[in-house]
Protein backbone atom coordinates (compact mmCIF):
# COMPACT_ATOMS: atom_id res chain seq x y z
CA UNK A 1 0.00 0.00 0.00
CA UNK A 2 2.91 2.45 1.02
CA UNK A 3 4.52 1.48 -2.62
CA UNK A 4 1.59 2.27 -4.20
CA UNK A 5 1.16 6.11 -2.90
CA UNK A 6 4.39 5.93 -3.11
CA UNK A 7 4.68 5.28 -6.77
CA UNK A 8 1.34 7.49 -7.74
CA UNK A 9 2.72 10.50 -5.94
CA UNK A 10 5.99 9.94 -8.31
CA UNK A 11 3.68 10.04 -11.35
CA UNK A 12 2.04 12.75 -10.36
CA UNK A 13 5.47 14.53 -9.67
CA UNK A 14 6.53 14.09 -13.43
CA UNK A 15 3.28 15.10 -14.57
CA UNK A 16 3.88 18.33 -12.70
CA UNK A 17 7.29 18.99 -13.88
CA UNK A 18 6.02 17.82 -17.08
CA UNK A 19 3.29 20.42 -17.62
CA UNK A 20 5.54 23.17 -15.99
CA UNK A 21 7.46 22.64 -18.66
CA UNK A 22 4.99 23.10 -20.90
CA UNK A 23 3.50 26.06 -19.59
CA UNK A 24 7.60 27.72 -19.22
CA UNK A 25 8.14 26.83 -23.08
CA UNK A 26 5.11 28.03 -24.20
CA UNK A 27 5.10 31.19 -22.36
CA UNK A 28 8.75 31.91 -23.98
CA UNK A 29 7.34 31.15 -27.26
CA UNK A 30 4.84 33.92 -26.67
CA UNK A 31 6.97 36.73 -25.35
CA UNK A 32 8.17 39.71 -27.14
CA UNK A 33 11.87 40.73 -27.78
CA UNK A 34 11.43 42.31 -23.92
CA UNK A 35 10.93 39.03 -22.88
CA UNK A 36 7.49 39.89 -21.33
CA UNK A 37 4.72 37.17 -21.78
CA UNK A 38 2.18 40.22 -22.67
CA UNK A 39 1.75 41.37 -25.92
CA UNK A 40 1.75 44.73 -26.57
CA UNK A 41 -0.95 46.10 -28.89
CA UNK A 42 -1.13 49.69 -30.28
CA UNK A 43 -4.88 50.93 -29.86
CA UNK A 44 -6.72 52.02 -33.11
CA UNK A 45 -5.98 55.17 -33.11
CA UNK A 46 -1.73 55.22 -32.48
CA UNK A 47 -2.42 52.24 -35.17
CA UNK A 48 -4.10 54.34 -37.99
CA UNK A 49 -1.44 57.29 -37.11
CA UNK A 50 1.21 54.50 -37.67
CA UNK A 51 -0.10 53.14 -40.64
CA UNK A 52 -0.54 56.26 -42.44
CA UNK A 53 3.16 56.94 -41.88
CA UNK A 54 4.42 53.80 -42.98
CA UNK A 55 1.81 54.82 -45.89
CA UNK A 56 4.33 58.11 -46.53
CA UNK A 57 7.45 56.33 -46.48
CA UNK A 58 10.05 58.00 -48.82
CA UNK A 59 13.43 56.78 -50.38
CA UNK A 60 16.22 58.72 -48.94
CA UNK A 61 20.06 58.77 -49.60
CA UNK A 62 22.60 57.50 -47.26
CA UNK A 63 25.91 56.53 -46.51
CA UNK A 64 27.48 54.50 -43.74
CA UNK A 65 30.78 52.92 -42.80
CA UNK A 66 31.54 49.64 -41.94
CA UNK A 67 34.90 47.55 -41.18
CA UNK A 68 36.87 50.21 -43.66
CA UNK A 69 34.56 49.93 -46.66
CA UNK A 70 32.37 53.14 -47.21
CA UNK A 71 28.65 51.89 -48.29
CA UNK A 72 26.50 54.10 -50.21
CA UNK A 73 22.77 53.03 -49.98
CA UNK A 74 19.03 54.20 -50.09
CA UNK A 75 16.46 53.70 -47.30
CA UNK A 76 13.03 54.36 -47.01
CA UNK A 77 11.90 55.61 -43.88
CA UNK A 78 9.19 56.89 -42.24
CA UNK A 79 8.89 58.72 -39.08
CA UNK A 80 8.14 57.04 -35.59
CA UNK A 81 5.39 57.76 -33.28
CA UNK A 82 8.21 58.88 -31.87
CA UNK A 83 9.24 61.37 -34.39
CA UNK A 84 12.22 59.34 -34.72
CA UNK A 85 13.09 58.01 -38.28
CA UNK A 86 12.62 54.44 -39.20
CA UNK A 87 13.83 52.44 -41.59
CA UNK A 88 11.57 49.65 -43.35
CA UNK A 89 14.02 48.90 -46.07
CA UNK A 90 17.17 49.44 -47.64
CA UNK A 91 19.40 48.27 -50.26
CA UNK A 92 22.73 48.88 -50.81
CA UNK A 93 24.29 50.66 -53.92
CA UNK A 94 27.73 50.83 -54.15
CA UNK A 95 30.68 49.97 -51.66
CA UNK A 96 34.18 50.69 -51.95
CA UNK A 97 37.39 51.48 -49.44
CA UNK A 98 37.01 53.48 -47.05
CA UNK A 99 41.13 54.45 -47.83
CA UNK A 100 40.84 54.90 -51.32
CA UNK A 101 42.59 57.48 -52.59
CA UNK A 102 39.35 58.43 -55.11
CA UNK A 103 37.35 57.92 -51.76
CA UNK A 104 35.78 61.74 -52.39
CA UNK A 105 35.17 61.35 -56.14
CA UNK A 106 33.55 57.65 -56.10
CA UNK A 107 31.77 59.09 -53.07
CA UNK A 108 30.23 62.30 -54.56
CA UNK A 109 29.25 60.09 -57.96
CA UNK A 110 27.61 56.91 -55.86
CA UNK A 111 25.58 59.88 -53.77
CA UNK A 112 24.75 61.43 -57.17
CA UNK A 113 23.62 58.14 -58.08
CA UNK A 114 21.68 56.98 -55.14
CA UNK A 115 20.02 60.49 -55.10
CA UNK A 116 19.01 59.79 -58.87
CA UNK A 117 17.32 56.07 -57.55
CA UNK A 118 14.86 57.79 -54.83
CA UNK A 119 13.94 60.24 -56.73
CA UNK A 120 12.86 57.66 -59.34
CA UNK A 121 11.71 55.18 -56.74
CA UNK A 122 9.67 57.99 -55.01
CA UNK A 123 7.93 58.25 -58.36
CA UNK A 124 7.00 55.00 -58.77
CA UNK A 125 5.73 54.62 -55.51
CA UNK A 126 3.35 57.76 -56.16
CA UNK A 127 1.69 56.48 -58.93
Amino acid sequence: MVFALAELALVALVLGLLALGGWVAWTALRSDTTGSSVRLRLPPRPRAELAAAISQARWQPAHDEVDGVTRVLVRRTYTGLDGRPAVLEERVLETFPAADPAWEAQFTEAMAKARYRCAYLNAEEAQ
